[in-house]
């Protein structure tokens, strides 16, 4: 890793009307509009559903970061992230995230230890430490051979 700080710039830029451009230095360009929600299209990433997209994906890389360092050997892991966005006092926010590990393991794994490493990754996820509202895990380990 980097030593700290470390700096992420992306540069947004729309006409008056239709799609957002969101560019950084060596990435494709990724284009966003608003969601239906907001009377958006509803066919493209949102800053929403970016920011759910955002937590799902660092949970993942976290609980990868994590097993390999355990040397905790699994299969695969899908990462469902769900995020409320209400109204408090006055404003608009992201009030509450529920994060859905499925963790899929091999035959005779340590299920307890693949919980714990499944928990840690949530408490290191940098997203969801950098928000300011609830989060949930809910975790599923589930044997290859069952």
């Amino acid at each position: 890793m980097q030593g700290l700080p470390h700096h992420y710039r992306v540069t947004a830029t729309s006409a008056t009307r239709g799609d957002v451009s969101l560019t950084a230095s060596g990435l494709p360009e990724l284009v966003t509009q608003a969601p239906a929600e907001f009377g958006g299209p509803g066919d493209r990433w949102s800053p929403e559903t970016l920011l759910a997209a955002a937590v799902a994906d660092c949970f993942v890389l976290s609980f990868r970061a994590i097993a390999n360092a355990s040397k905790f050997d699994y299969t695969s892991i899908e990462c469902e992230a769900e995020g409320i966005l209400d109204r408090v006092e006055r404003s608009m926010q992201f009030t509450a995230f529920t994060v859905r590990a499925r963790l899929i393991v091999p035959t005779g794994a340590d299920e307890a230890r693949a919980r714990k490493l499944l928990e840690k990754a949530e408490q290191s996820c940098l997203i969801t430490n950098s928000l300011n509202c609830e989060t949930h895990l809910e975790a599923q380990v589930i044997s290859a051979g069952g």
